[in-house]
């Protein structure tokens, strides 16, 4: 009998130590359900950053824009080095090349008096052949401030057309180009040059020329009156159609390209 009771006990015993056992690993020391609450406390709190940086995409002047400004971070400073040249520098280098010619030779138009006319005793004739004949001539005479500023803007090599003016036929004759670059004209010093100026001296010379020298005859001669029937199309611009009494002028290079295109035509 007294065998009984201990077995009972000790059945007892392991009983509540198997109940203990089961508590332990059914209920860890922090609950699933906890966990799972912090992942979801995690997702929500990741919700309004996502928010954010949708917001940005409405721009610096809306309210979530300057919140996204508060919250995200400042972008550190460049390190000081060599700065880079303001956009001003790159216009400014443009216009120097405009101005002093870089971007290519520039087109001309000169004018001379083929037939005899006299002047102060002297006959100032000169025409597509007598250049032919020398060569190369200085382009004396000049006296107006425009033609002499046109002047001064020819490069060496700058082609030209040499233009007939008035004339029974006037037009373009042939071509030459710059030889050399402008330089006081000494002509209007001289007091028997037929185109003497008293108000000008060596001191302080007013009137400059250039030399031109002679390339070729066009293959046939292109009057005035031809290039006139162009004004409402390619030599719509063309300074000789616009302001046809200055002597020296300049030639846009696409007027220059259509009027040789027009040599080969109606020989």
């Amino acid at each position: 009998m007294t065998g009984r009771p201990k077995r009972k006990a000790a059945e007892h015993a392991l009983q509540q130590l198997t109940t203990k056992r089961t508590a332990r690993s059914t209920h860890p020391t922090k609950p699933v359900a906890t966990i799972e609450d912090e992942d979801k406390g995690k997702v929500a709190e990741a919700e309004p950053a996502i928010s954010k940086k949708r917001n940005i995409t409405k721009g610096s002047g809306s309210a979530d824009g300057a919140e996204d400004d508060k919250a995200s971070p400042k972008p550190k400073p460049k390190p000081q080095g060599k700065a880079n040249k303001p956009v001003t520098d790159v216009v400014d280098q443009s216009d120097e090349k405009e101005e002093t010619g870089t971007t290519g030779p520039r087109c001309w138009l000169m004018k001379a008096e083929p037939e005899t006319r006299m002047e102060k005793g002297v006959d100032v004739k000169f025409s597509i052949d007598d250049l032919e004949e020398k060569t190369t001539s200085c382009w004396d005479g000049v006296r107006s401030y425009e033609a002499r500023n046109h002047m001064r803007a020819m490069k060496v090599g700058d082609p030209v057309f040499f233009y007939h003016s008035n004339c029974k036929l006037p037009g373009i004759a042939g071509l030459a180009e710059v030889h050399k670059e402008a330089y006081p004209d000494y002509s209007a010093w001289d007091p028997k040059h037929p185109y003497f100026d008293p108000k000008t001296d060596k001191d302080n010379p007013k009137w400059e020329m250039v030399d031109v020298k002679f390339v070729r005859k066009l293959r046939r001669f292109i009057s005035l009156k031809e290039l006139q029937s162009h004004k409402d199309g390619a030599l719509k611009n063309m300074f000789l159609i616009k302001r046809g009494r200055l002597s020296v002028q300049p030639v846009g290079q696409p007027e220059w390209e259509f009027i040789l295109s027009l040599e080969d035509l109606n020989e």
